[in-house]
């Protein structure tokens, strides 16, 4: 794997303090060892995350919408676009290079224009478009590979003239003008006429050379000259390939599709328009390059690290579309399911942070204070200051290791977070319930459970009747079998519950008889741990 390719870090979809402190430490960590990744979150986070962050001084990570396939992660001609004041012969090698029939053209900003192909060549040497030359000095030198004798223009205008006639008849005629363009070989007295009516440029071919006398009055006349070693019948045939693009015919209304454009609706556009290629540009119609259809064979997908969960449900949406490089987790093991070995590593703690902890150690990685500071945070909620049932031996070593290092307090910490986190007022009744919101599928039924820490449980309570409704509508519209919402007062070491009354029955079978609505279940506060398996028991 590219160490330089950039790997997301992120935990579930309704991010709490130890999915959000996990990534964000894992990501320290993974980046110290040579990886390139960067922590994001899957919505927005609750408050007392924010606060976490707010008090380390640590950014909150950007929310990852999908990591569905983009046309950013196929290998298109990147940077492939030519200038519209670039020469028609450098855009022919350029696609010659790089064996492509069609470019697309840019702006001096940047901005696509339009495409040039092959076939525009074609089009405008059979229609004989070619007499008239709109294109830099520099231009034309390269492209006879010529010899800069005199310049006076940057800019080249003219008609181009390969010029057969006498000098006598020339100078009755009048044909030569300022504009005119002479391609000539050894004919002195046509060299004389053409430099004494000032013409805009005299090109002599065939290593011939232009007189003294003839030359200081091209300087007086400001005539610019070029010397070239090819013959005039070459030179005419290849002068008019100096011409800027912007002179020739292309085509300027074309169907560009965008970078962010995802694959599904890429293969949509191609199936509707059967064309073979596409220019690729941003939101600001800045071009970025050109896509063919053979390029769809060259897919990179975005690399991922979950951590705090292992089910498709709970992840990032378009993840079936994503490479999982690892995956670092304490809960059961889900239904996800990867198409080559990964490193895996799950253990039986209570909170993500501390595995985290484990791979710094053995990793021999120094853990700075910030980070450290997050850790202690992401142990401290999710096992609830230690007084959760999922809460182990080594997230107690671990807290206490951890204080070490910062110098803080855990149990204040811990106060501190939980009063932050208890803003409910604020907060309507949806985003109370969604504020860690977690779905499961067993034997075929439909889970929803929400879990809300609170030291003012009775504020909930009072709009009983409203979470109810709420509730009930909710499980209805996402067919959830069983919809309950767990509201955990860590002091009362116990939570009162809220449900859907079409899961009252399996819940009073889980947990006692007469169950009802904003009843208290003492000792009860960890859905993982508790809630989740005495559902599991009764549907199993």
């Amino acid at each position: 794997m590219n160490t330089k390719e950039k790997i997301y870090i992120f935990g579930h979809r309704n991010p709490d303090t130890d999915s959000v402190c996990s990534a964000i430490s894992l990501s320290y960590l993974q980046n110290a060892l040579g990886l390139n990744t960067e922590p994001r979150i899957l919505s927005n986070i609750n408050e007392e995350t924010k606060y976490v962050l707010r008090k380390f001084k640590i950014d909150i990570p950007e929310i990852l919408n999908d990591v569905k396939l983009q046309i950013s992660d196929i290998d298109y001609h990147r940077d492939f676009m030519v200038s519209n004041k670039e020469s028609v012969y450098n855009a022919f090698f350029m696609m010659q290079k790089a064996n492509m029939s069609t470019i697309p053209i840019i702006d001096d900003k940047g901005t696509f224009k339009g495409v040039f192909a092959m076939k525009d060549i074609a089009k405008n040497e059979i229609m004989g478009e070619n007499r008239y030359l709109n294109t830099s000095y520099e231009h034309i030198l390269k492209v006879i590979d010529g010899i800069e004798i005199l310049k006076f223009n940057n800019e080249i205008n003219g008609i181009i003239t390969n010029m057969g006639l006498s000098s006598t008849t020339l100078h009755k005629s009048s044909i030569l003008k300022k504009e005119s363009i002479l391609i000539v070989g050894n004919r002195h007295a046509v060299i004389e006429e053409a430099v004494t009516n000032g013409i805009k440029l005299l090109v002599i071919t065939s290593n011939n050379e232009i007189k003294k006398e003839h030359l200081e009055i091209a300087r007086k006349n400001h005539v610019n000259v070029i010397y070239t070693k090819k013959d005039s019948y070459e030179t005419l045939l290849t002068i008019g390939f100096a011409n800027y693009i912007e002179n020739y015919y292309y085509t300027k209304d074309l169907l560009c599709v965008n970078e962010s454009t995802m694959l599904n609706d890429l293969n949509d556009i191609i199936n509707k328009t059967r064309h073979s290629y596409y220019p690729v540009i941003d939101k600001q119609n800045k071009c970025l390059g050109l896509i063919k259809l053979s390029d769809l064979r060259d897919i990179h997908p975005k690399k991922v690290i979950l951590v705090d969960h292992n089910e498709i449900s709970q992840s990032v949406e378009g993840l079936d579309e994503a490479q999982i490089i690892a995956i670092v987790d304490h809960h059961k093991l889900g239904t996800l399911g990867t198409m080559e070995p990964i490193n895996f590593r799950n253990m039986t703690v209570g909170s993500t942070c501390t595995i985290i902890y484990e791979l710094f150690k053995e990793n021999k990685i120094k853990i700075p204070s910030n980070i450290a500071s997050l850790l202690m945070a992401g142990i401290i909620s999710d096992t609830l200051m230690l007084k959760s049932p999922t809460t182990t031996k080594i997230d107690d070593k671990t807290l206490k290791e951890l204080a070490k290092i910062t110098h803080l307090n855990p149990e204040k910490l811990a106060v501190d977070m939980f009063k932050a986190n208890d803003s409910i007022k604020a907060k309507s009744i949806k985003e109370i319930v969604y504020m860690d919101f977690k779905t499961y599928l067993i034997d075929k039924k439909n889970i929803a459970i929400s879990q809300v820490t609170t030291l003012n449980a009775k504020a909930i309570l009072k709009q009983k009747p409203s979470y109810i409704r709420f509730l009930n509508k909710e499980s209805n519209a996402n067919n959830y079998d069983i919809m309950l919402f767990v509201i955990t007062d860590i002091f009362k070491n116990g939570s009162y519950v809220l449900f859907n009354e079409n899961g009252k029955n399996i819940l009073r079978i889980c947990f006692m008889e007469d169950l009802e609505q904003g009843d208290f279940l003492a000792n009860i506060i960890s859905r993982k741990k508790q809630i989740l398996p005495a559902i599991l028991s009764v549907l199993n």
